[in-house]
């Protein structure tokens, strides 16, 4: 992302680990997020790469070739680098085993607060969303980023849970139990 214009964010697993300072477990690709309302400049910054986006009017396993169209949240892209000569499949089932290795998330925000796309009820302050991790990149907080992990129970999101807890202040986890409290979900006893 060297050179982007616009506002990004390491987030999902590398972003867990960004917090943590080291791995803790392996990745099928890197996560980040940028605006919606800065898609053309995503666009520019990877002109030559592979990419096709996913939102609620696109089947999920498409394989089409995003062209800069409008994407409606929640939506996300799968980037596939220039040097990856290989043409588009049929079907997109497992994008990081097809080399798409960037998977990038887009989040919507308003008057300087960040909206949860799967619960736009849910906002946080642009200026306390975003920190500079331990290795130094622009990443998700960790109370957001196990906002967005709650949603799907899969067994590398509760490890992220478990690795991050330790970590998180009391205001963090206050912050998470509302957040999450708003759907119910099983973490909240161990928030407590």
């Amino acid at each position: 992302m060297a050179g982007y214009r616009g506002a990004w964010s390491i987030c999902g697993g590398w972003a867990v680990d960004g917090w943590l300072g080291r791995p803790t477990r392996d990745h099928g690709d890197v996560d980040i997020a940028v605006f919606q309302d800065e898609l053309d400049l995503l666009f520019e910054q990877l002109d030559g790469w592979q990419l096709i986006a996913h939102d609620p009017n696109v089947a999920g396993n498409t394989s089409e070739r995003w062209t800069g169209r409008p994407l409606d949240l929640p939506a996300h892209i799968h980037a596939r680098s220039p040097e990856a000569r290989d043409s588009l499949p049929e079907r997109l089932d497992t994008p990081a085993q097809q080399g798409f290795g960037l998977d990038i998330q887009l989040a919507e925000r308003s008057e300087g607060d960040w909206i949860f796309s799967r619960e736009p009820r849910i906002t946080m302050p642009l200026r306390r969303c975003v920190r500079q991790s331990a290795w130094g990149l622009p990443a998700l907080v960790p109370e957001a980023l196990l906002f967005y992990k709650a949603g799907e129970l899969r067994r590398r999101d509760k490890l992220d849970f478990l690795a991050l807890l330790p970590h998180l202040s009391g205001g963090q986890r206050e912050w998470l139990r509302n957040a999450i409290s708003l759907a119910g979900h099983p973490w909240l006893s161990e928030l407590s």
